[in-house]
């Protein structure tokens, strides 16, 4: 069991949830805390070893211990199931498929879905449903309503955009609060728009790099998960950077989900606080 705790600090925190958790006769195995002292604001993760209990219990015990307005996730089904959006870009589905296939993602993959045919035939190598939603000749509120219409015969609990090439409504992601997770270059908002990396190489630039962050109403700027860069110099040629971009997008996202599958982020507001170990 996992537990994700929220709340203002106070003293005596750490030592009240660890109470509650040996009053339950829960043996804890990581406790992870992190103070902002700037907003007075207290993270805190817990892992206990596998346990009969009762999660209601548990979070109506915390309750009692922690300040008014905390916010505490339980989860006790670590392995998670995830849906995947794609355009025609294959190398981070690719990634995904490959650590799904080898048990090695802390999740399983539900779906994939694209708004081209491109990727079906890989996804099919893979056994998993592939769905086609075309955006073309229609509305983003058609799109968006047909899209949800797929979803909703799955059960997950994150959406992947592996470079799925959509920009989605405030609508569409409202309905998955902190649920939905997207991969970019990081030269935005520096290289906006079409050939980032022509973009980057004829402005000569001497790193590379890609974000993972929760989609938000605002393009590109939601929490942001996690970072990678790349050192470049002049002799890498714009097909070069593409291969590398590809590559730390690749990675980047992967780290991201590994992180995000195994509870070690929290969000507050447009910021995460990580637990990386």
């Amino acid at each position: 069991m996992i537990i994700l705790i929220q709340c203002t600090d106070q003293v005596g925190l750490v030592a009240a949830i660890s109470k509650v958790m040996a009053d339950a006769a829960f043996n804890i195995i990581s406790m992870r805390e992190y103070v902002n002292v700037e907003a007075n604001r207290f993270y805190l993760r817990v892992e206990v070893a596998d346990h009969s209990f009762n999660t209601s219990h548990i979070e109506a015990a915390l309750q009692q211990v922690l300040p008014a307005g905390s916010t505490i996730f339980i989860n006790t089904d670590v392995k998670k199931k995830v849906a995947v959006l794609v355009t025609k870009e294959y190398h981070c589905l690719g990634d995904i498929l490959l650590r799904n296939y080898f048990n090695t993602l802390d999740a399983s993959v539900a779906c994939v879905i694209g708004n081209h045919e491109t990727l079906r035939s890989l996804t099919g190598k893979f056994d998993i449903p592939f769905h086609y939603v075309d955006h073309q000749d229609r509305s983003k509120e058609d799109f968006e309503t047909a899209l949800a219409g797929v979803l909703n015969h799955y059960q997950f609990d994150y959406i992947i955009l592996a470079k799925f090439m959509r920009i989605l409504s405030p609508q569409f992601v409202a309905a998955y609060p902190h649920r939905v997770i997207n991969i970019h270059h990081s030269f935005l908002p520096a290289f906006i728009g079409a050939s980032p990396y022509r973009q980057a190489y004829e402005r000569g630039v001497k790193l590379i790099g890609a974000t993972a962050h929760f989609v938000t109403d605002v393009l590109d700027e939601g929490p942001i998960i996690t970072q990678q860069i790349i050192p470049v110099n002049h002799a890498h040629s714009v097909k070069d950077m593409v291969t590398l971009g590809k590559e730390i997008e690749e990675s980047v996202l992967a780290k991201a989900l590994q992180l995000v599958l195994q509870d070690r982020v929290i969000v507050d507001g447009n910021k995460t606080v990580v637990f990386e170990n």
